[in-house]
């Protein structure tokens, strides 16, 4: 028997705690392999000599201006701060003799973020201090030091945040003072070998742990480990080449030609905004860059990917020497830019022209400065997946598809890994998620192992991505990743790795795989549900910027293309709706659209939306009045002598409109204000409502003309009254379509549709029912909704409900509804003349903790499934919860409507700018806000507007026009104050300048969404239309401007199919098969449209 002896069999699990301590940090490390690692290290003068200058507030400087600036001693256990603040470090580093032979380094610990900048202004790599994980404060000095090392000068470029921000977001406010310690400034040597041992062992102990216990493989990696642990002799630097014979040995076994393949990428996805403003998004992607840039130096294997045309920009304007450097990088292969979006965007709240922008200004980008699209879309961390997606990522010249997100599903695990994804119009992309379940992997063991074992589609491909890298703050991959994974490409017990393009394994995949798997329809994330509800004001900026912009673009190209007509054109701003759009997709960023930003990031959103809206309005205001002539618009409004309506929606439209009472009494003197036609408004001072009757799609009315009626409208029997009951316990509201009762509470008592006879709201029940509900998700505060939120609220009963305005145009009530001490929403009621439609105009000021804020209405309609909007197109959800999945979709986003129909009627609920919905068996509930308190403190205090109506309809929702009523309640007519006389029209006195710019006729189902002038060609316009039912349509569309070839491009307005480009002179030799054709003798185009197709034609003067 021998007399020493290894018990690893009989007491593994101990053995496995020996060979962890041995590697750690910890109470042992001046006895474990930590005790080895530096060979030397020296700090303070006259090897170390630190200046700092601090820059005033939280300006961030450029090196260029903070090098001219007075620098003072700084020392080691010196404080900087407050959070936010910035401080440039000059470091004079001497290598001492001693050193002579070694690798030398630079260690710099801020405790925050920082870089190291050369003394000529190179941007050379980022730091990142602190304890954690993503720790690396180490910056080559010299390979090989000599003996006579001259004195080497550098700046480090202090961040007072950390690499997430401010501090723990959960528990602390992010607008806190931080200060942040300069704790190490030391020159050392690193022991080569011990590192090298380390990193070994790093594999093999964690392959121990991780493979099966069982298995023959752990067991030798257990061995192998507690060898070394017995050979090594910290003191004693010999027993290090020992010890890394057995490491190699181990390592020394090959996987199977069998094995899972995995395909590594690093990445470092940096939020553009979230625990930070976007100013520091700037820094962090130089910082983060620079690094991965200074690491494949080192690694010529190594690939890393990076998204968002962005991030890419504002390197390019700041720092533009890095942006060549990844540039050539990019040429080789190393550094890959991927995605294709301008940022990493919110998938379920922007409308669907704000998805296709996403990908044409990012798309241009890439092929601008990197010669190619990305045929990857990579979207690793947003909160949903709109099911138009896939249609928009093919006629965005992508086909694949990463995200990993749904791995945190808190309900259902989502069953796939490989599959190919279908969308609402059939399209459909290759996507994958990575089943080590992350974006940010370490490059351990451990992840690999996962990669296989979570692989859900492993039967049809055996093959995964695997992404690794510090990432959501940036950082990336470490030396000490890229070492383990050098160790793990090729290893018995583990899958082989290759670093490889994105691209590379998707291609593989289609050429290996055997028949994928589908999922039709919406990729619905089971999380952070209450992201279409936090940061309200953020949400109705963003629908206004989308509608003002459509509006602006549309105006702008009409008066562009006119010079083509005889006419004074104006120059269409390319550049500015450029930098607009730039800015709208911007703050769709997937998190700060949906809410989950600190407050200063929406200090930020708040300012571009006010740049955006100040813009659009110049412009806006540019293009009518070349369109209608400088002399017929009014400058002041007080100059105003009549008003013109311009209808920017694609179909005729009536409307009740508030005027000025001087003005509509110029244009209907001798009509008694209180008739029918007008009828002056009880509390706003001076205004008159009229009603505006027959506006053309895409076409304008004025509201006096030569015989004094122009668009004013006298319609006999069409009015609308309210009155108190007999019991003076309810009110009632009626028109020629229904008849509303709204109790003294404010609540929708009963909803009576006089044409069909039919009774909405069920007996007992109630509409317009607001519900304050306690709302405490289980941990990620400005995120959840959770599904127990619905089980402790109370009913808010509404005060004071009165009689604003009679009639007969436009009844109103309004109630008060107290929410607590602090809070309370006011609202006024209406019910114009003319529509059955019943609006609903809210302010509320808002200062509660925790609480969510809903309405809802219950009505007697019976169906299995709701109908949300979603971009370009609808989505049908089940108002049932029978199997977990139906429950888990107890919380859905839409956008201007949810529409609740059964056999022969329906009624929508509208919005102007909110989000979250729910439908419960015959329930209707509107999310208006909430109160989080993480990560940003004051979210949604304050005073905030919004609007919400119901619209009852006969027939099914594919029988009814909810989505051009639901355009019509968020696209109000433009109103245009002019100078000319009653008896003349606008612009040239001909009437056919106020006839419809376009005019889409022959399809209900086909909405005209977006015009445009084209982007490479200003002879050329843009007109983008979609199927909006999920039917066929055959629509007829009609254009006053000039053009003589039409042709059908895809988003990036790039000719897709020559059998769809045909000309007016050539009408009678198109092709049969063709989707796009001219009638004859006209200026029509007849386009053929499948269900929820998005078509895009280009015009050509």
């Amino acid at each position: 028997m021998q007399k020493h002896m290894s018990y690893l069999q009989k007491h593994p699990s101990i053995t496995r705690s020996r060979v962890n301590n041995f590697i750690k940090d910890n109470q042992w490390k001046d006895v474990n392999i930590q005790a080895t690692l530096y060979d030397m290290r020296v700090s303070g003068e006259p090897h170390v000599e630190l200046e700092v200058w601090s820059a005033p507030g939280q300006d961030r400087p450029t090196f260029e201006h903070a090098v001219k600036q007075h620098f003072k001693p700084a020392k080691v256990g010196q404080v900087f701060g407050p959070s936010w603040t910035t401080h440039w470090f000059r470091v004079t580093a001497t290598i001492p003799e001693s050193f002579a032979g070694k690798k030398t380094l630079f260690m710099f610990d801020t405790n925050s973020e920082a870089m190291v900048w050369s003394a000529d202004g190179e941007p050379i790599l980022g730091l990142t201090g602190g304890n954690g994980g993503e720790r690396h404060v180490d910056y080559l000095l010299a390979k090989r030091a000599t003996s006579k090392e001259k004195p080497r000068t550098f700046y480090v470029e202090m961040a007072c945040n950390g690499l997430f921000g401010n501090g723990d977001y959960h528990v602390h406010p992010q607008d806190r003072d931080i200060y942040y310690r300069l704790s190490s400034a030391e020159i050392v040597a690193p022991n080569e070998p011990a590192w090298e041992l380390f990193h070994d062992l790093e594999v093999i102990v964690e392959m121990a742990s991780r493979l099966p216990q069982e298995s023959p493989r752990s067991w030798q990696a257990l061995a192998a480990a507690n060898d070394i642990v017995n050979v090594f002799d910290h003191t004693d630097p010999s027993t290090i080449e020992p010890a890394r014979e057995i490491a190699r040995k181990f390592l020394g076994f090959k996987t199977s030609e069998a094995s899972h393949s995995v395909f590594a990428i690093g990445n470092c996805h940096i939020d553009t905004a979230w625990l930070w403003p976007f100013a520091e998004t700037k820094r962090k992607a130089a910082r983060s860059w620079a690094t991965q840039l200074y690491l494949m130096e080192d690694y010529p294997e190594y690939r890393f990917a990076a998204s968002q045309a962005q991030q890419f920009e504002w390197l390019l304007q700041n720092y533009p020497s890095l942006f060549k450097k990844i540039q050539k990088k990019a040429k080789d292969g190393q550094f890959i830019p991927i995605g294709g979006t301008w940022v990493e965007m919110d998938c379920n709240l922007p409308s669907g022209e704000s998805l296709v922008r996403q990908f044409l200004l990012g798309q241009r980008f890439f092929k601008q400065h990197f010669g190619e699209y990305c045929d990857v879309f990579w979207l690793p961390d947003t909160f949903g997946y709109s099911s138009q997606l896939p249609q928009i990522v093919r006629l965005a010249g992508a086909k694949y598809f990463f995200t990993q997100k749904l791995s945190w599903n808190n309900i259902n695990k989502f069953p796939h890994t490989t599959f190919r994804w279908i969308g609402l119009d059939g399209s459909h992309v290759l996507c994958h998620m990575s089943p080590a379940e992350t974006y940010g992997a370490q490059c351990r063991p451990g992840e690999l192992i996962d990669s296989v074992k979570r692989h859900k589609d492993i039967a049809y491909t055996n093959n995964s991505l695997y992404l690794y890298g510090n990432g959501d703050g940036g950082g990336g991959p470490l030396r000490s990743m890229l070492e383990r994974l050098r160790r793990m490409q090729d290893v018995d017990g583990l899958p082989r790795v290759q670093q490889a393009h994105p691209r590379d394994f998707y291609k593989h995949v289609e050429d290996t795989s055997r028949e994928l798997v589908s999922w039709k329809g919406e990729l619905y994330f089971e999380l952070h549900r209450g992201t279409y509800t936090s940061q309200a004001n953020n949400k109705r900026w963003n629908r206004q910027s989308e509608l003002l912009l459509r509006d602006a673009e549309m105006l702008c190209t009409v008066a562009h293309m006119r010079s083509h007509q005889g006419y004074s054109g104006l120059e269409y701003p390319s550049d500015e709706f450029t930098r607009l759009w730039r800015l709208v997709c911007l703050n769709q960023f997937h998190d700060v659209l949906p809410g989950s930003a600190i407050n200063m990031a929406y200090r930020d959103s708040d300012e571009i939306y006010k740049d955006i809206f100040e813009s659009v309005a110049s412009i806006r205001q540019q293009a009518l009045t070349s369109i209608y002539g400088h002399a017929t618009i009014a400058q002041e409004p007080h100059m105003a002598t009549d008003v013109a309506f311009l209808n920017t929606t694609g179909w005729m439209r009536s409307e009740v409109v508030a005027l000025p009472e001087s003005l509509v009494s110029n244009l209907v003197s001798g009509l008694d204000h209180q008739s029918f036609t007008v009828q002056k408004s009880a509390v706003q001072p001076n205004t008159l409502f009229a009603m505006v009757g027959n506006v053309p799609g895409f076409g304008l009315s004025q509201l006096g003309g030569r015989d004094r009626t122009g668009a004013i409208q006298t319609e006999p029997g069409r009015s609308v009254r309210v009155y108190q009951s007999v019991s003076k316990d309810s009110f009632v509201m009626e028109n020629a379509f229904v008849r509303v009762v709204i109790d003294s509470s404010g609540h929708v008592a009963s909803f009576y549709d006089l044409n069909e006879q039919r009774e909405l709201v069920p007996k007992g029940e109630q509409g317009n029912v607001f519900e304050l509900y306690d709302d405490v998700p289980l941990y990620w505060d400005a995120w959840d909704e959770e599904i127990y939120l619905r089980e402790k609220f109370k009913q808010l009963d509404g005060v004071d409900v009165a009689i604003v305005e009679s009639g007969p145009l436009l009844a109103s009530l309004t109630a008060r509804i107290p929410i607590s001490d602090q809070s309370v929403l006011t609202q006024t009621i209406s019910l114009s003349a003319i529509s059955p439609r019943l609006d609903f105009d809210c302010e509320i000021e808002w200062h509660e903790n925790r609480k969510s804020l809903k309405t809802s209405f219950t009505w007697d309609i019976s169906s299995d499934f709701a109908t949300y909007e979603t971009q370009y197109g609808v989505v049908q959800r089940p108002t049932h919860r029978n199997t977990s999945w139906d429950m888990a979709k107890f919380e859905v986003c839409a956008h201007k409507f949810a529409d609740l129909s059964e056999y022969g009627y329906g009624v929508a609920l509208l919005n102007d700018c909110k989000y979250g919905h729910s439908t419960l068996s015959n329930t209707m509930s509107l999310s208006l806000i909430r109160a989080p308190k993480a990560p940003d403190e004051h979210c949604d205090m304050g005073h905030h507007k919004f609007r919400y109506a119901v619209y009852p309809h006969k027939g099914t929702f594919n029988e009814s026009n909810v989505v051009q009523e639901a355009y019509q309640f968020n696209v109000p007519l433009l109103q245009i104050p002019t100078t000319i006389a009653s008896d003349t029209r606008m612009a040239s006195a001909t009437d056919n300048d106020c006839s419809p710019f376009f005019s889409v006729t022959g399809a209900p189902n086909v909405v005209l969404d977006a015009v445009k002038v084209a982007e490479d060609d200003k002879d050329s316009y843009i007109v983008r239309l979609y199927e909006a039912y999920g039917g066929h349509g055959r629509a007829l569309l009609t254009s006053r401007l000039k053009a003589r070839h039409v042709e059908k491009v895809n988003v990036l307005e790039q000719p897709m199919d020559e059998s769809d480009t045909c000309c007016m002179e050539q009408q009678k030799q198109q092709q049969q098969g063709s989707s796009v054709k001219w009638l004859q003798h006209s200026r029509t185009v007849e386009v053929k449209l499948k269900p929820f197709e998005i078509v895009t034609l280009k015009f050509t003067i």
